[in-house]
């Protein structure tokens, strides 16, 4: 990859790094493609450059923080559980509580779209959510189910202290920010979720 290519790539980074942010914190229709461009740190031109709409920046930023999500709850759920399904149940909920604690955007984002009944929730769901869904063992067999319980009690229990971690830190003096906070957090949850 030449210089040009680098710079190209490190500014549709920024924006939608910064979209992200935007995006989860207001939600599509009150996120400004002027705000995102600031925070970024680029002109605003640069977003339709490179991404045409504020649709498809929207798209892209679902994509990039699902894609992150997979990649490292995919990994650790699997890490050292072999055969046993209970470990890889429970790597699971320890994986995601380590992802939503680092990226507490990805629960903002779903809160502020799922608000709403949209086009952007509907591609949302079957292109991010459904494949997810489908593939992660949360119900031990035979408990299908209780999957849909599991799932919401799951991403609720193990994001909310993160996504409000002002409102945590005032109520508990717990600051989530703190790798040991975030662990013992991962295996409370993990052994409730998965007795």
């Amino acid at each position: 990859m030449n210089k040009r290519d680098e710079r190209r790539e490190q500014t549709r980074a920024k924006i939608l790094e910064a979209a992200l942010t935007v995006f989860s914190d207001r939600g599509f229709s009150a996120a400004g493609t002027r705000e995102i461009a600031k925070k970024a740190g680029v002109n605003q031109g640069l977003i339709t450059y490179h991404f045409k709409s504020k649709e498809n920046l929207w798209r892209e930023a679902a994509t990039r923080i699902f894609a992150e999500a997979r990649e490292h709850v995919v990994g650790e759920m699997l890490r050292d559980a072999g055969d046993d399904q209970r470990s890889v149940r429970r790597n699971l909920v320890k994986a995601y509580v380590r992802f939503v604690a680092k990226r507490p955007e990805l629960i903002r984002f779903m809160v502020e779209e799922g608000k709403h009944r949209s086009a952007r929730v509907r591609w949302l769901v079957d292109t991010h959510l459904k494949p997810l869904y489908a593939m992660f063992p949360l119900a031990p067999v035979g408990s299908e189910a209780l999957k849909p319980h599991l799932f919401y009690a799951m991403t609720g229990a193990a994001a909310l202290m993160f996504s409000v971690r002002p409102v945590c830190k005032r109520l508990t003096g717990l600051d989530t920010n703190d790798g040991e906070v975030v662990e013992v957090h991962a295996k409370f949850l993990a052994e409730l979720l998965v007795p």
